[in-house]
This record gives structure tokens, C-alpha cells and sequence, in this order.
């Protein structure tokens, strides 16, 4: 990461394509919009578009934009986003979910910077830095013949990766406590919160399959829900952990040690309890579960037999000097 903010202004002083790989949270769109935001460019517009998030015919208008009467319902003409972002940058997210069938015509405009709009006999030349993104493998897909080999090599000009949050471990309290202020501040509630040495156990086993924006969302989630005058536990963290799961079904791979889910569920149902002095209505509340769940999951892990049998509750204001 320290190697790839030092590359940010030379990416930014340049004008060739940029393409940013990584997995699916890691911080894509921000490098792309830091890279713009550190160049020449600056004082221009930044426009992105997904091309995962449209079918190839909307995704074609949208890049392009249409003459009026190109189709049915284009009732006036619409410059496309590669023409509101001239003497600025064109960030093309999921680059790899493009259609193949129009993959043609990016790569002539990439080649010159002209244009024709759909249904328009005018070509249109535009001055545009081209950012794009993707969490898929484009060698690989060039190889299944899904990705066209002449636009891979025409994109690859600049190649930056951003690596998973599980790969940059020393980084997750820091990450975290930025986010639980960012989150604090938006609304009315307590400014200022501890994390508790389990919470942050937790967050530093948990393997993120959804990098950084699986811990800002954790964290906006636990700035949410901690009551006044109380330490942020991994009850108010590991319901968000576990709802989130793993990208398109795969497993979670731990980054070295990692608790199971049996010794998750069990620090987290000791800590719970022992905030909540054993109180099971709030302990369920606390967790998002059903109080016969509580009593279920206390038999199972031999929890409430005796006074102090939940974790004892330990302060941690300070993650950044814990590393």
C-alpha cells in the first residue's frame, strides 16, 4: 500500500489508461478518484459508470449518448458520459462485465478519442483520461475468449492493485477507527466510544471477504447501535460479519488464525452477557436474536452456571499503539 501511494502522482501526471485490480471492496473507485483528483486533470469533471449495472444496450447510450430518434423512446438527443467528462476523467467501473459485442467501440475510442453517438453521422473528438476497473481476472478471460485481447493490452498501459484487507492486517484498526469516527459524526449519539480488546481481537481474525467496505459498514453498524456510555463488543460487531458471507458463495479463507464460528459465537454471547449483567431480553436484542436462542446457545457453550462466567470486560482505547 505504501508503495502504491507513492505511484499516485506519477499515475496522476500521466495520461495513459489506468486499470485497477482487486477484489470487490478494496478501494477501487477511491485510488481512481485520488489518481484524478492528484493529476492536471483536477479541476475537471470526474464521471463514472458501472458496466456491470446495465444491459449492453442502455450501457452503449450512457457511454455514448444517443440522437434524438436513434431508437424507441429517444425523444431527444443525450450526450453520454464520455463527452461530460471532456478535459476531465472517464472511470469505467467492472470493466471486465462489459459485452463483448461492444468492446469494438471502446477500443476506437480509446485509439483516437472519437466518437460516433448512436444514430448520429457527427464524430465527435473529446479530450478524456480513461481510469478502469475490475475484480475479475481480464488475462484469464482473455484466454476464454470473453474479454477482446487488443483492448486488454490497449487498457493495460498503467496497472495498479489494490491487495484484500486480509493481506494488510496492521492496517484494520486504523481503517476502523476512522470509520467509527466518520460514523459517529453523522449522527446525534456518543462522539466518542472505546473498542473493546475482544471487538478488536475480532476484527483483526475476521478474514474481510468484503475488504474495506465490510469494516466500514461493521463499524457504521456498531457507532449505530452502542449505547451511551458503553465499550463497543463484538456482540455489536460479529451479526454483521456473519450476515455479510462470502462474494459470489465461496467460502471465507482465514488470513492465518482464526477463531471458528463456535468460539466467535461463544465470546460473543459471554460478552453480551456481561454487558447486559446477564439480562437475556437485552442480550438478544443486542445480538439480533430470539430469546429462546439465547437460552439455547447458553446451554450449549455452558454459559450463565455461575456469576462471572461471561468474558471480563477489558478497555482498548488506542488500536493504533496496540500495533
Amino acid at each position: 500500500m505504501a508503495l502504491l501511494a507513492r505511484q499516485i502522482p506519477k499515475l496522476a501526471s500521466s495520461n495513459h489508461t489506468v486499470v485497477i485490480t482487486g477484489e470487490s471492496g478494496t478501494g477501487k473507485s477511491r485510488l481512481a478518484r485520488s489518481i484524478h483528483d492528484s493529476g492536471p486533470r483536477a479541476k475537471g469533471t470526474f464521471v463514472s459508470i458501472s458496466c456491470a449495472a446495465l444491459p449492453r444496450e442502455l450501457l452503449e447510450s450512457e457511454l455514448f449518448g444517443h440522437e434524438r430518434g436513434a431508437f424507441s423512446g429517444a425523444m431527444r438527443q443525450k450526450p453520454g458520459r464520455v463527452e461530460l467528462a471532456h478535459r476531465g476523467t472517464l472511470f469505467l467501473d467492472e470493466i471486465g462485465d462489459m459485452p463483448l459485442e461492444l468492446q469494438p467501440k471502446l477500443l476506437t475510442f480509446l485509439q483516437d478519442r472519437t466518437f460516433f453517438r448512436i444514430g448520429g453521422r457527427e464524430l465527435l473528438e473529446v479530450d478524456v483520461r480513461l481510469i478502469a476497473a475490475t475484480n475479475r481476472d481480464l488475462s484469464r478471460m482473455v484466454r476464454d475468449g470473453t474479454f477482446r485481447e487488443d483492448l486488454f493490452f490497449r487498457l493495460s498501459v498503467l496497472p495498479a492493485h489494490i491487495p484484500p484487507l486480509r493481506e494488510r492486517q496492521n492496517e484494520i484498526p486504523v481503517l476502523a477507527l476512522s470509520f467509527l469516527k466518520a460514523a459517529l459524526a453523522e449522527f446525534d449519539g456518543p462522539k466518542e466510544v472505546a473498542l473493546s480488546h475482544e471487538a478488536l481481537d475480532l476484527l483483526l481474525t475476521h478474514p474481510w471477504p468484503g475488504n474495506i467496505r465490510e469494516l466500514e459498514n461493521a463499524m457504521f453498524r456498531a457507532a449505530t447501535l452502542v449505547e451511551p456510555g458503553h465499550d463497543i463488543g463484538p456482540e455489536l460487531i460479529t451479526p454483521a460479519l456473519l450476515d455479510g458471507g462470502a462474494p459470489d458463495g465461496e467460502p471465507l479463507q482465514p488470513a492465518g488464525e482464526i477463531l471458528s464460528l463456535a468460539e466467535m459465537e461463544k465470546k460473543a454471547l459471554a460478552r453480551a452477557l456481561d454487558h447486559h449483567a446477564g439480562h437475556k431480553p437485552s442480550v438478544a436484542a443486542a445480538l439480533g436474536i430470539s430469546e429462546k436462542s439465547v437460552y439455547n446457545m447458553m446451554r450449549r457453550h455452558g454459559l450463565g452456571k455461575s456469576p462471572g462466567s461471561g468474558l471480563a470486560k477489558v478497555r482498548f482505547t488506542n488500536p493504533e499503539k496496540s500495533q
